[in-house]
């Protein structure tokens, strides 16, 4: 901490040295430049599930469907109109006047063969949840479509609007075949209908965006106003905030809350502390696939719940705009209810608990994270205090998530955002249904959100979601920690405005 305030107070001084020496460098030349810890080796909307990639998504693609996050409104996009036929199908009229960015025509064989593509289980969609609703799509006219669902799925709307976007037809049929004879679908050359075209990246390091002059005058994502987005990858946010104090970024977030502080005393930057859809949690390797069998016993996973300090965390680290939270969801999701079996933090109790599950000296695993280090660190502060050693392990998200997926983690702290979602369908679904990311594997669970996730009756969906919720709670087979709130910064010459729902809608932001 002491080093990374030394660091600011000595970037501070050279920025106000530089500042009044150079022009802002995404203005002058029309760039909006921005950074994240998080490389982007893949420019998929469907083979990239990071956030950096749904941000560029909202750029360089678009849906059927527009959500307004004002007033939750789903306005026409790529669709024109649709019609509810019966619980299972949506018949939809599509736009006549969309062009891709390649200059090909926009119809209903784009929309046929991308969801047809995506909703079946051999593309290999990382996150299948967003698209395993859908049972087909069939052509009705040259812009008319019916959208065939597997069962009834109410946010069905929702998921079309964030995490659906079309491609031309087509799209995916050259791409390369790999060594265990798949196709490697996410190398193929990015192409949407988005305000932005992809024009230019290399691989962990930058993307280039410039804006697409034939994108369509209506669109509900307006015109955009600047000619250039440039995502660049800087490790360091030391290096960050250099780069945005002295104009060589434009924009940047998750800053810590002490930087982000002390960054709000510069006239040349705006600091602001915005929710998010995003939450912290921790899960414990429930089955012992890890070899660690410690997190088999509810006892030690019920110690460390009650061994740290969310509350501290969540005040002294996150920002103002973070909350505890208690369930597997955010509460600004529908379903979400915190109404559940609680761990409050209690040190002499969770000491108690380890002695009664045979451990009255501790004992040693390991935790993995790949974001937002100082807080895992936290976490594992509070364990020490009981006498629990947790040694990190620190990794990029893609690593972090493959082996996750196999196993090999007695404890991970990561961060889910349901590709801001406004539904727990987004969240719980996809960690509790024995997916890949299923830490329990639990029927009961999964027998509780199958039925909320297909009923129709809003009340049914909440009475069931709150079992659910209550067993994950109370058997503890995730620790949820908080709601994300994060620092941005950015420059005094960008006309930005955050939103709760952690998607940047650089398509919206102008230069004053």
């Amino acid at each position: 901490m002491q080093i990374r305030k030394r660091f600011l107070m000595a970037a501070l001084g050279i920025a106000q040295i530089l500042f009044s020496a150079h022009a802002i460098a995404g203005k002058s030349d029309d760039t909006l430049n921005w950074a994240t810890n998080r490389e982007i080796a893949v420019i998929d909307p469907y083979y990239n599930n990071t956030r950096e990639l749904v941000i560029i998504g909202h750029m360089a693609w678009d849906g059927l469907v527009f959500r307004d996050i004002d007033t939750g409104e789903f306005k026409p996009l790529l669709a024109k109109s649709w019609e509810w036929k019966g619980d299972t199908a949506i018949e939809m009229v599509l736009r006549d006047d969309v062009k891709f960015h390649d200059g090909s025509d926009f119809d209903a064989d784009d929309v046929v063969y991308t969801l047809n593509h995506v909703s079946n289980k051999e593309s290999g969609v990382l996150t299948s949840r967003n698209v395993s609703w859908i049972a087909n799509a069939e052509k009705l006219g040259d812009h008319k479509v019916q959208i065939n669902l597997n069962k009834p799925f109410p946010p069905a709307f929702a998921y079309l609007a964030n995490a659906v976007f079309i491609l031309p037809s087509g799209h995916y049929d050259n791409a390369p075949v790999q060594a265990d004879g798949k196709k490697d679908f996410g190398v193929v050359k990015p192409v949407g209908t988005g305000p932005y075209q992809v024009a230019e990246s290399k691989a962990g390091e930058y993307v280039l965006l410039e804006r697409f002059d034939g994108y369509m005058s209506d669109s509900p994502k307006g015109t955009a106003q600047i000619g250039k987005q440039r995502f660049r990858t800087i490790a360091e946010s030391n290096t960050q905030l250099a780069e945005l104090l002295t104009g060589g970024l434009d924009w940047i977030w998750d800053v810590p809350k002490d930087q982000a502080e002390r960054l709000a005393e510069q006239p040349a930057v705006t600091v602001e502390n915005a929710k998010t859809f995003r939450i912290s949690y921790m899960a414990f390797d429930v089955l012992g696939r890890s070899g660690n069998k410690a997190f088999m016993d509810k006892r030690v996973r019920q110690a460390v719940a009650h061994a740290i300090n969310r509350e501290a965390i969540a005040t002294n680290l996150v920002g103002s705009a973070s909350e505890v939270i208690h369930s597997a969801c955010h509460p600004d999701q529908f379903g979400c209810t915190q109404d559940v079996t609680q761990w409050a933090y209690d040190p002499e109790k969770s000491k108690a608990l380890l002695a009664e599950a045979g451990y009255p000296d501790g004992f040693e695993f390991d935790i993995y994270g790949y974001r937002q280090r100082e807080f895992t660190e936290a976490v594992i502060g509070d364990l020490a205090k009981v006498g629990i050693k947790a040694n990190l392990n620190w990794l990029q998200y893609r690593a972090l998530r493959d082996i996750v997926r196999k196993g090999e983690t007695p404890v991970n702290h990561m961060t889910w955002g349901s590709y801001s979602i406004p539904d727990v369908s987004a969240i719980a679904s996809h960690f509790f249904t024995h997916g890949p990311d299923d830490p329990a594997r639990d029927d009961e669970t999964k027998e509780y959100l199958d039925i909320a996730d297909n009923s129709i009756d809003p009340e049914k969906r909440k009475e069931y979601y709150k079992k659910a919720f209550e067993r994950i709670a109370s058997e503890v087979y995730w620790l949820p920690m908080f709601t994300y709130a994060k620092y941005y910064a950015f420059s005094q010459d960008l006309d930005f405005k955050t939103t709760p729902d952690e998607i940047p809608r650089f398509y919206t932001a102008k230069w004053k």
